[in-house]
């Protein structure tokens, strides 16, 4: 039996975004089962590797440049959606608020923002009715007909949620996960995400606020300015010394229930 491809295979890879050029001669392994946090300050390169894992930025074709998901040079990206699924603030802010929330599920079975025109011919009623069960585990299954305009922030979260786990992928990619809720909010969206990790799901966490890492997950992936600076275990990575040297400022770091979290350090 051959072995499993990593998830992603990075090696001298070049990624620019729009004119700016985040990353050079990035190296980088995630294999198909790690549970991962990718941390950094604004700046980082967080959300270009995640654009980049998720297809929607491409890195400059080199000799001895190698950029893989899953083993595969190229996806088509309905297809690759089947495996991995995204979660992030930028794409709930990409749907009208009048966007329902069955739409929205839906609308992940064809990588599109809602089901207009075109699309709405193709939904089948195997679509509506895995979309309504996706719903439903969520716990959002009385919102299927209730625009996103008429939910919190919280709800509308767990209906980008649904969106990404309706092809029951086997890997979640969520960026900034509570980004925009309440501590109450927050806690749900953490809690029903440590139960997907429980139930076999795994995550690659992108983010700069450490409490939103599960105690689940166990290696962390420090960035700053487009470089790997600390890559390994947890309790090894997300220290006072090396949080306050890539954030330039003094920081401390408590561990609680297996949850870590970032105070100010002394001036």
């Amino acid at each position: 039996m051959q072995p499993e491809p990593p998830l992603v295979e990075i090696r001298n890879a070049t990624i620019w975004r729009r004119t700016t050029r985040v990353f050079d001669s990035l190296d980088l392994t995630i294999e198909q089962h790690e549970r991962v946090a990718i941390v950094g300050p604004n700046g980082a390169g967080k959300t270009t590797l995640l654009k980049s894992i998720n297809r929607e930025l491409y890195p400059v074709v080199k000799d001895g440049s190698v950029f893989r998901i899953l083993g595969r040079d190229t996806w088509n990206v309905w297809e690759l959606r089947k495996h991995i699924g995204v979660v992030s603030q930028d794409l709930q802010q990409r749907y009208t608020p009048t966007t329902t929330a069955l739409e929205v599920v839906v609308s992940g079975f064809f990588s599109s923002i809602g089901v207009h025109g075109v699309l709405a011919g193709r939904v089948d009623d195997d679509q509506v009715e895995a979309a309504r069960g996706t719903l439903d585990e969520l716990g959002v299954g009385d919102l299927a007909a209730t625009p996103l305009k008429s939910m919190s922030t919280g709800q509308q979260r767990r209906c980008l949620l649904a969106r990404a786990l309706v092809h029951r992928p086997h890997t979640l990619i969520l960026d900034e996960p509570t980004a925009g809720l309440d501590f109450a909010a927050s806690f749900d969206y953490l809690e029903r995400i440590r139960e997907l990790v429980r139930a076999g799901r795994n995550v690659v966490i992108v983010t700069h606020h450490l409490n939103e890492i599960p105690p689940d997950v166990d290696r962390v992936i420090l960035l700053k300015a487009g470089r790997i600076v600390a890559d390994g275990r947890k309790r090894d990575v997300l220290t006072a010394e090396r949080l306050s040297a890539i954030y330039e400022a003094p920081i401390r770091v408590a561990e609680i229930d297996g949850y870590y979290l970032a105070y100010p350090g002394k001036t």
